[in-house]
């Protein structure tokens, strides 16, 4: 779905006073950055956003694209789909169940949940494919994170 230019407007009147409001400099590259992410329906990877903007800004580095993304992750202007981390995390655990990852920490918990794993499908899922497998990830802060005082919370 492309954005219309009012909702265009709008988010990009959001980033302005939420980088005024956290003290953080709009800089060419930032903007470029987002204006990428907002522009895009397939939740570009920040390597397909630096191929992107290195044909306006040639000499932005991907260290520049991946750290603007997390400014922008954390000041809540964009979502992150797979984990935080930079590394792909394994789990060996193959039965069916869901995970609590800690947006502090990036601390992963397994839970099983027997409500969560009946929820229905939604019909429009047939639309993109067969679904082999659902598993929902619960984001929050955790228990040990919410003890320490300079918790998001």
């Amino acid at each position: 779905m492309k954005k219309t230019t009012s909702c265009y407007k709008e988010r990009m009147a959001t980033f302005r006073q939420a980088a005024k409001e956290a003290g953080v400099k709009l800089t060419p590259q930032r903007l470029e950055i987002y204006r990428q992410v907002l522009a895009s329906d397939n939740h570009p990877s920040a390597d397909e956003i630096h191929t992107r903007i290195q044909r306006k800004l040639p000499m932005i580095s991907l260290d520049t694209v991946y750290r603007t993304l997390w400014l922008l992750a954390d000041l809540g202007l964009i979502n992150t789909v797979n984990p935080r981390e930079e590394s792909i995390r394994f789990d060996a655990k193959l039965e069916e169940h869901h995970h609590f990852r800690c947006e502090t920490c990036g601390k992963i918990i397994d839970f099983e949940s027997a409500e969560l794993t009946q929820l229905p499908l939604p019909p429009v899922l047939a639309d993109f494919g067969q679904t082999l497998s659902v598993q929902i990830e619960v984001r929050g802060i955790c228990i040990a994170c919410q003890k320490t005082p300079s918790s998001k919370v």
